[in-house]
C-alpha cells in the first residue's frame, strides 16, 4: 500500500462476508508481511468463520494454497514484480511455474485470478515493459492446461496510471505509460479480464468516508458524486472509454482504511476505519453502481485481513488489518449493511444499530446440527427457503452456515 491513507483501491474486486444476497462481491486481501501471524491453516479457519468467500494473496505460496484446498473460497494469486523478468523472457518459465506451483493444487484450491505484477508504475525498478509479455506467457501456459477460461489473467495498478482523475469525465491515462498500457488493455479486452487498479487521494474526510452531506458536480456531464469511491471508479471508466475500451470491467482489489497512524495521520482511527468499510460494503452489496454506470456491480477486496507490522513507511501502513495477529478483531465491522457486528462473537442473535434483530448460525455448531435446523425451518417451521436454492438471490455463499442463518432469520418475530 502507498503512504496515503485516505482511500485505497488496488485491482477492482470484492469480498463477501456473512450471508449477502445481491450486489457486487466483497473479498479480503490476505497479506503476510508480519510477525506472529497465525499459520495459513488457522488463517483460513478465521476466514471461513466469517464466511469470506473471496480472497487475494500476493504470491503462490504452497502452504497457503494447500490451506485453501476444498474450502470453496475463490482465490486470486499473484506473480510479484521480482519474477516479471523470468516470466516475460521465456515461455518455459511460465510453464514450469504453472506445472509445479499451481496444477498440483488446482482445482481443490479454487484459483480464479492470476495477477501479473503489482503497481509496476510505482515500483523502484522500471519493470512496466515486462508486464504484458509476462501476462501473455502465463495465458499461454493456462491455454496449454485448458484453464484459460477458468482462470483470468490481469495486473494491478494504482491511480497513478491516470494523468487526470477530476472531474471523473476527464479521466485519462498518462501518455507516458501508453507503451505498455494500450497493449495491456488490448489483452484484457480480448480475454475478458478485468482492469485492476488502486486509487489513492487526499480529500475531505466525509467525502472519502461516504458521509458527505453535499454533492460534487462533474461540470462536463452534470453527474453528481457523493463519495470519492464512485468518482475514482468513474475516472477509470471514462479513461477506458476514451481509448475505446468499453467492455473492460473494473475490479477493486485493494481498498480500506487504517485504524492507527502517526500523530500527523489524524484520520487513521478505528472509528473511521469502521465507518469506511461499513459504508463501502453497504454501497457495494446494494448494487448502486456509480453515477456514470448506475446499477453496475463492482467487485471489491478489502485491505487487509491482518495488521502487518513488518511493512515499511508511516505508522498507518502497519494498521490496515481487520484482525490482530492473535485473530481478535481490531474493530467491529458490519459485513451485512445492517448493524455493527462483532467479528469475534459466537452469538446467534445480533441487533443492528436500527434495532433490527437477525440471526447468524453459531460458528461452534456442527454441520449435522445446522443441517437438522435448516431442514426443520424449511419444513415444519414453514420458512420459505426458495431464496437459498441454486441460482436464487441468497444461494451464495453456498454453505450450511449461510443458508441456516437465512432460514433462522425468517423464524424471528416481525420487528
Amino acid at each position: 500500500m502507498g503512504s496515503g491513507f485516505v482511500l485505497i483501491f488496488t485491482t477492482f474486486q470484492l469480498l463477501m462476508l456473512l450471508g449477502i444476497c445481491k450486489g457486487g462481491k466483497i473479498g479480503v486481501c490476505y497479506g503476510r508481511n508480519a510477525d506472529d501471524l497465525p499459520t495459513p491453516d488457522k488463517a483460513v479457519q478465521l476466514i471461513q468463520l466469517h464466511n469470506i468467500k473471496y480472497v487475494r494473496i500476493y504470491d503462490s505460496n504452497i502452504q497457503v494454497l494447500k490451506a485453501f484446498a476444498n474450502t470453496g473460497i475463490e482465490l486470486m494469486i499473484g506473480i510479484p514484480n521480482s519474477d516479471l523478468l523470468a516470466f516475460s523472457q521465456f515461455q518455459t518459465n511460465a510453464d514450469t511455474w504453472l506445472k509445479n506451483s499451481i496444477l498440483p493444487y488446482y482445482p481443490a484450491t479454487k484459483i480464479t485470478y492470476i495477477t501479473v505484477g503489482a503497481e509496476v508504475t510505482e515500483a523502484p525498478n522500471n519493470v512496466s515493459a515486462l508486464v504484458v509479455p509476462a501476462m501473455r506467457n502465463v495465458l499461454t501456459s493456462l491455454k496449454k492446461a485448458g484453464l484459460h477460461r477458468k482462470i483470468k489473467v490481469s495486473s494491478t495498478h494504482s491511480l497513478g496510471v491516470l494523468s487526470r482523475s477530476f472531474p471523473p469525465s476527464a479521466g485519462a491515462f498518462n501518455s507516458k505509460y501508453a507503451f505498455f498500457l494500450r497493449p495491456m488493455l488490448e489483452f484484457l479486452a480480448e480475454n475478458q479480464s478485468p482492469f485492476m487498479g488502486f486509487p489513492q487521494s487526499n480529500v475531505s474526510l466525509d467525502y472519502a468516508l461516504f458521509e458527505s452531506s453535499s454533492e460534487v458536480i462533474d461540470p462536463n456531464t452534470g453527474l453528481l458524486y457523493t463519495n470519492l469511491f464512485d468518482a475514482q471508479i468513474d475516472a477509470i471508466n471514462f479513461a477506458l472509454t476514451a481509448l475505446n475500451f468499453r467492455t473492460i470491467e473494473i475490479m477493486v482489489t485493494e481498498t480500506g482504511w487504517p485504524s492507527k497512524g502517526s500523530p500527523k495521520e489524524t484520520g487513521a482511527t478505528p472509528d473511521n476505519a469502521q465507518t469506511y468499510n461499513t459504508n463501502l460494503i453497504r454501497h457495494v452489496i446494494n448494487d448502486t453502481g456509480t453515477p456514470a454506470k448506475p446499477g453496475e456491480e463492482t467487485d471489491v477486496y478489502i485491505f487487509s485481513l491482518f495488521n502487518e507490522n513488518r511493512k515499511p513507511g508511516l505508522e498507518s501502513e502497519r494498521n490496515w488489518g481487520l484482525f490482530f495477529p492473535d485473530q481478535t478483531s481490531v474493530y467491529n465491522l458490519d459485513f451485512t449493511g445492517k448493524g455493527a457486528v462483532d467479528m469475534t462473537t459466537n452469538a446467534t442473535n445480533i441487533t443492528g444499530s436500527n434495532g433490527t434483530t437477525w440471526c447468524i448460525a453459531s460458528p461452534t455448531a456442527s454441520d449435522a446440527d445446522l443441517r437438522n435446523g435448516l431442514d426443520w425451518a424449511c419444513s415444519s417451521g414453514n420458512v420459505d427457503c426458495s431464496a437459498i436454492q441454486p441460482s436464487q438471490p441468497c444461494f451464495e455463499p453456498d454453505n450450511l452456515a449461510s443458508h441456516a442463518s437465512y432460514a433462522f432469520k425468517q423464524l424471528l418475530p416481525a420487528e
